[in-house]
């Protein structure tokens, strides 16, 4: 397949367009540069901007583009970053797509299981309604805005990630080192639960989608059973042979992360039911496998 890809030199991004390519596909990468490769299409989302003759002939789309949630305190102008990054690239691309001669046959759209908001106990699918709060309402916009390409009769895809475990980034990225040095310990009382899935099945959960036409709409790519924080916690120190007896009390997370203490203090047990009833298998199901094959 031909297929372009938004966001690939981020955790998720550079590892899908790795395993494609070792596959055979064949790979476009957008960037917000002139082109300077035969690999390369230029875009400019904040601009409304692509080149959409470099879309030409490809069979998907995949738009995992966006600033990093966790890279700054959300003043108003880094809310607005995030905001933008999702929501006016998701538009540049889906009407980029809808314009085409002959569209890819799917848009798979990077969101997210902040979607849900806070859920406390309570597991959700993909039928659930969307939370209340900023990062809801961010989901709800980004999705949204795909509207011109599942309009035009092309395959749209959402897919609400989890929690990524990894050592390259996101939010794993930066507790693997805290828990090898001793210092890990849970967040809050630790009740909150936190739905995750392994990097690798991330990926693989992903070229599932480009590969079952019968998916469409909201995907939840998370591992079956979300755990609590405390759960986790415990599982990072059992598999790296580490104490976690440290807490990072609430009111601490609300002085070091501001607004953003709600977020990582908020229970969502979203469960991958569209995955799952689609015939998905998980290399990596529980959350001691995730950590080993990251570790």
């Amino acid at each position: 397949m031909r297929i372009a890809v938004s966001g690939s030199t981020g955790l998720i991004g550079t590892a899908l367009v790795h395993s494609l390519r070792t596959d055979g596909h064949d790979v476009l990468r957008l960037v917000r540069h002139p082109a300077r490769a035969g690999d390369e299409v230029s875009w400019d989302p904040l601009r409304r901007r692509v080149d959409t003759a470099g879309l030409a002939g490809c069979d998907a789309v995949v738009n995992l583009a966006g600033a990093g949630v966790g890279d700054h305190r959300w003043t108003a102008a880094y809310r607005k970053e995030i905001r933008d990054s999702r929501v006016l690239g998701n538009a540049t691309l889906a009407e980029a797509v809808a314009s085409l001669d002959t569209p890819p046959r799917v848009l798979l759209c990077g969101s997210a299981v902040g979607y849900y908001g806070d859920t406390g106990g309570r597991a959700v699918d993909e039928s659930a309604p969307p939370g209340e709060g900023f990062l809801p309402g961010v989901c709800v916009e980004w999705e949204a805005a795909a509207a011109p390409a599942r309009d035009a009769g092309i395959r749209t895809v959402y897919a609400r990630t989890g929690l990524v475990v990894a050592r390259g980034g996101g939010a794993w990225g930066r507790m693997f080192p805290l828990f090898k040095a001793g210092l890990g310990g849970r967040l809050g009382d630790g009740r909150q639960y936190w739905s995750f899935i392994a990097l690798h099945d991330e990926v693989a959960a992903l070229r599932h989608i480009l590969d079952t036409p019968s998916l469409s709409g909201p995907v939840n790519c998370t591992a079956p059973e979300p755990l609590t924080n405390r759960e986790i916690t415990a599982a990072m120190g059992r598999v790296l042979k580490r104490p976690t007896l440290l807490t990072v009390p609430r009111p601490a997370l609300r002085l070091a992360l501001g607004d953003m203490a709600s977020d990582v203090l908020a229970s969502t047990r979203a469960v991958p039911r569209a995955l799952l009833e689609s015939g998905f298998g998980f290399a990596f199901p529980s959350i001691d496998a995730a950590i080993t094959a990251a570790a």
